[in-house]
């Protein structure tokens, strides 16, 4: 009886080893979809990959999903992706593009999920954003951001070690802050959702608080170099075209 039951326990272990290599495999894949590429920039971009190894990103570089892009203390960098929307991203940001599939002849298949960890960024919704605003989210930690075919502005600022209240010229408080420019937006949280229209300001300092609307802009800067809203690149690019050329290099 032992001896019977070898095959089909051997059998059982190969069936397991592949599904692992297939699910390996196609996890890879996945993560290294492109997703966009880098139009300008102002400064140092970094890139963490999915597999842990970081580059230093350049102009015509391309960024894929399950990227996470860092830029350095002077650094505007302007993505844009595959669908013709644009990631503006300010300093000392942290961005990650978790997923983002987007083909002109599936719709269904569209999704697209970022998370904005610190700093602060501008997007433009593309046309993923405009056929299927239900699947665009951008997760922050203190509210996700839904879309309603939009140019919004958001920037998380992280709370401090030593915590200060905020005072005219000192900052201002840890949290979310919104502010639309064309569109509708709409920020969520498990205490509150709330939509702002173009024009308006937004604020969230955690989780635990529901959104709100601000009286007037906080003062939070977002002032890419001229160069950005005219980029020779963006006028040439098309969505689901033909892959630029990578140019990266590996920091070791």
């Amino acid at each position: 009886m032992m001896q019977s039951k070898k095959p089909i326990a051997t059998k059982w272990l190969s069936h397991a080893l592949l599904w692992l290599a297939l699910s390996c495999t196609a996890a890879h894949a996945w993560a290294g979809q492109v997703a966009g590429t880098v139009l300008q920039l102002s400064g140092p971009l970094m890139v963490k990959k999915a597999d842990g190894k970081v580059k230093l990103l350049a102009i015509k570089s391309e960024v894929e999903q399950g990227d996470t892009l860092l830029t350095e203390k002077d650094t505007y960098a302007l993505i844009k992706l595959i669908d013709n929307s644009e990631i503006t991203l300010k300093p000392n940001t942290s961005f990650v593009i978790e997923q983002f599939t987007y083909t002109a002849e599936q719709p269904d298949g569209d999704h697209a999920v970022f998370s904005l960890l610190k700093g602060g960024l501008r997007s433009v919704t593309g046309l993923l954003g405009k056929r299927n605003k239900e699947r665009f989210e951008m997760k922050t930690p203190a509210a996700t951001i839904g879309i309603r075919g939009t140019t919004f502005i958001a920037s998380y600022v992280a709370p401090s070690a030593t915590p200060l209240p905020p005072s005219p010229g000192q900052g201002v408080a840890p949290g979310l802050y919104v502010h639309v420019l064309d569109g509708l937006i709409q920020v969520s949280n498990p205490s509150g959702a709330l939509n702002f229209a173009p024009g308006q300001f937004g604020f969230t300092p955690s989780f635990k608080q529901p959104p709100v609307m601000l009286p007037v802009n906080p003062g939070l800067p977002f002032t890419p170099p001229p160069v950005f809203s005219a980029s020779p690149l963006s006028s040439g690019a098309s969505a689901g075209g033909a892959r630029p050329a990578a140019i990266d290099c590996v920091v070791r």
